[in-house]
């Protein structure tokens, strides 16, 4: 084959990728303009953001924002408070999860496919369904403002999707390793801890992400079960910016970028392994 051939066969390739190519530049326009918008707002006055809502601030930057939001939304108790029930979440989530499809999967439980079947039907239904008795119950145990109380709610509400994730890798797991490992003596603990989860802990860390990014978004349980100042979560805060006739939407702006930036920066140190362990377990049910 001539290089001229190639070159000619290389330029009618990039030729069919461009309609692809045109579709993920809007994709991602699409994608970034509200992030962009939001960034830009948080460094203007909020009269400035009424007038010029999409553009770059023309009165100067505003940097002043930040701090005053930081310190007007109470974010060095909110975020400690969020991140309190995210790791308890998390851990809860993979603890539940992991147990669970361990079970259904390695140990062979009787009924798991109608157990499989329950949590199918049970993570379809909307979670807020449940809310009006669920307070009545927290109330009365005194679980309401307090963060282990949260922490419980979204382990429970997360874990049926973990469950499925993980089922999902331990299903492809080859029986000579588990077989292996009782022969050699382990106990079923000890191989959950030294076989399972090192095989597949891309599924651990993508049901521990997902799980992390709602509890630490959450917002509708959060308001209604945490009263207390002390106790808020930083989706609450932005409550600190709303008064009874205005926003103030420079500050409430700048409160936004605070509370997604930990989100962005965590997963886009983690996107690889994010997506591979979406795609490696492909949800087998």
């Amino acid at each position: 084959m001539t290089v001229s051939s190639l070159l000619k066969r290389r330029r009618g390739r990039t030729a069919s990728l461009l309609p692809n190519y045109a579709v993920l530049t809007l994709l991602v326009l699409f994608s970034l303009l509200p992030i962009c918008t939001l960034l830009f707002n948080s460094l203007k006055t909020t009269a400035e953001s009424r007038l010029n809502p999409l553009g770059l601030p023309l009165r100067g930057i505003r940097w002043q924002n930040y701090p005053t939001a930081w310190v007007q939304g109470h974010y060095s108790t909110t975020v400690r408070n969020s991140g309190i029930i995210t790791l308890g979440t998390v851990a809860g989530v993979l603890l539940v999860a992991g147990l669970a499809s361990y079970s259904m999967v390695i140990l062979d439980l009787p009924g798991a496919d109608g157990l499989v079947f329950y949590l199918l039907v049970g993570s379809s239904m909307p979670a807020q369904l449940f809310m009006v008795p669920l307070f009545f119950l927290w109330n009365k145990l005194g679980l309401t403002d307090n963060l282990l109380g949260m922490i419980i709610i979204y382990s429970a509400t997360m874990s049926p999707f973990a469950t499925f994730l993980l089922r999902s890798y331990m299903v492809a797991i080859p029986e000579d390793f588990k077989d292996a490992a009782r022969i050699d003596g382990a106990s079923e603990g000890q191989i959950f801890r030294h076989v399972i989860v090192p095989i597949i802990w891309p599924g651990f860390l993508t049901a521990g992400l997902v799980a992390g990014l709602g509890a630490w978004n959450e917002f509708l349980f959060a308001v209604t079960f945490l009263h207390r100042e002390e106790m808020k979560p930083v989706s609450t805060s932005l409550y600190a910016f709303v008064d009874r006739y205005s926003t103030d939407w420079g500050l409430t702006s700048a409160a936004s970028v605070m509370m997604i930036l930990p989100v962005i920066v965590i997963f886009l140190s983690l996107q690889r392994h994010f997506i591979e362990g979406l795609t490696q377990g492909g949800l087998k049910i």
